[in-house]
């Protein structure tokens, strides 16, 4: 099995995903530069792993034929040139949420793809976890039955000294608010279980903080499937939770509270009878652990690298998630119902920042 090498460009969360994501596959991925242009943050990640190489020169990284895989951990605002240049220069791709500000942006990633010689695999790592995992191999194996309803809930605290850091809050460098940068993942983590939406109505407003971008918001979609789910989502909860409750014909899922690991046990995996029950145990009586967050998605990665499943992470599964939020934003705008997909056609398509009134 052969070991990846890496390299680190943003050691903000990017210490999180050496930390979860690559220290625990010692065998499969090897740090071997990291990247940021603050000096002092780039060297205690440095020291504290042992990273000799560190270099504030993200075109230093690209010209190395020894790095395999670039991890991008930047701010959002240069997330999609970051990507488009990595893939040009031959290398593999770790890019973290939100991929980029626009679906026009992730159109132009895709294209990017299709003649690159590496991969793009985006963060979602609140996939990963026991319950999670136990909820979609039910799903899958068709026991759950037909979706009804769901509701998604991301209550998170979020006070003016998250935002004294610059790149926070504002439209061009954080590239929207609660909706882009924290219920992200539990909005991915619905589709993931429950399929794609169809249509959308949807609310923004900033409450809680002096900044540019929406700090709550609320959203009803209808599912492709026929179910109806509510979305809410706010920065100003005094005690965080991070909730999905799924309803289907057969079992009710509800996820753990936890607000940054709503993916691991314990889930509420409710039967609708005795028989179901039984069929549930059948499908998850031989359970393995599955370890939360960047430790399994980086496993799978290495996975997919050597040829021995498929990638876990799509930049179709990065579209989805933000056509989501287009869709949010566009409805906000114009109080009216949005059908997907979200295509040119949308005043949202090219820059959802962009007002539609």
């Amino acid at each position: 099995m052969s070991i990846r090498t890496v390299a680190i460009v943003g050691c903000g969360i990017g210490r999180s995903h050496i930390v979860e994501g690559y220290l625990p596959h010692s065998d499969k991925f090897k740090v071997v530069a990291i990247c940021d242009l603050n000096e002092q943050r780039m060297a205690a990640v440095g020291d504290e792993f042992g990273i000799e190489r560190r270099t504030t020169s993200f075109a230093e990284l690209l010209a190395d034929d020894t790095i395999d895989i670039i991890d991008i951990c930047t701010p959002p605002g240069i997330h999609l040139e970051q990507v488009v240049a990595a893939l040009a220069a031959g290398k593999h791709v770790v890019c973290e949420k939100p991929l980029t500000g626009s679906l026009a942006a992730v159109d132009t990633i895709m294209a990017a793809e299709k003649t690159a010689k590496g991969v793009l695999m985006p963060i979602f790592q609140y996939r990963y976890g026991d319950g999670i995992q136990k909820a979609k191999r039910i799903i899958d194996a068709g026991i759950a039955g037909k979706p009804y309803t769901a509701s998604v809930e991301t209550f998170w605290l979020r006070k003016p000294e998250y935002y004294a850091v610059p790149w926070r809050g504002k439209w061009a460098t954080e590239l929207g608010g609660v909706l882009v940068t924290h219920a992200l993942h539990l909005h991915d983590m619905l589709m993931h279980l429950m399929g794609p939406a169809a249509r959308v109505f949807g609310r923004v407003a900033t409450r809680v903080n002096d900044i540019e971008v929406e700090d709550c918001a609320s959203a009803s979609l209808l599912m492709e499937s026929g179910a109806f789910v509510s979305l809410s989502c706010t920065l100003g909860s005094q005690e965080q939770i991070s909730r999905l409750r799924l309803h289907f014909e057969n079992v009710t899922f509800e996820s753990s509270h936890e607000p940054y690991t709503p993916g691991k046990d314990p889930w509420k995996i409710i039967a609708a009878n005795d028989d179901v029950r039984e069929q549930i145990d059948r499908v998850v009586g031989d359970w393995q652990p599955v370890a939360p967050r960047f430790t399994t998605q980086m496993g799978q990665f290495h996975a997919f690298l050597s040829g021995h499943a498929p990638l876990p992470v799509t930049t179709k599964d990065a579209r989805r998630a933000l056509e989501l939020v287009t869709a949010i934003y566009q409805s906000s705008d114009s109080g009216a119902d949005v059908p997907l997909p979200v295509g040119p056609d949308s005043p949202k398509y090219a820059d959802w920042r962009a007002r539609t009134k």
